[in-house]
């Protein structure tokens, strides 16, 4: 997702918030991020998009665990289970188009 952002004039990139135990790693970054946008997915959309990986609907949970804070405090949160990856593209860069315009009007 990140590199569809930047290909599309966006500077973004991904935090591997689930995991660690730091909370709100996001803003560790320098600058802080100005939106968060927090991803999700069932169990069984990540096993079949991604079959190759070894762990278990338990692991997903202790995930989802770790990223409470970040789904509390994302700007946009997108369940992503009945959505292409250029359909999640163009819903968070029409989200983050409607920020700019509300920032701006602002």
């Amino acid at each position: 997702m990140a590199a569809g952002l930047n290909a599309a004039g966006i500077t973004a990139y991904s935090v591997p918030q689930e995991h660690s135990s730091v909370r709100r790693l996001w803003l560790r970054r320098s600058p802080p991020p100005d939106i968060l946008v927090m991803l999700d997915a069932r169990w069984e959309t990540t096993k079949k998009r991604r079959p190759e990986i070894s762990y278990g609907p338990d692991r997903l949970e202790e995930q989802r665990r770790r990223l409470a804070v970040a789904r509390e405090e994302c700007d946009l949160y997108l369940p992503t289970d009945d959505l292409s990856i250029a359909e999640v593209r163009e819903r968070v860069l029409s989200f983050i188009a409607d920020w700019r315009r509300r920032r701006e009007g602002a």
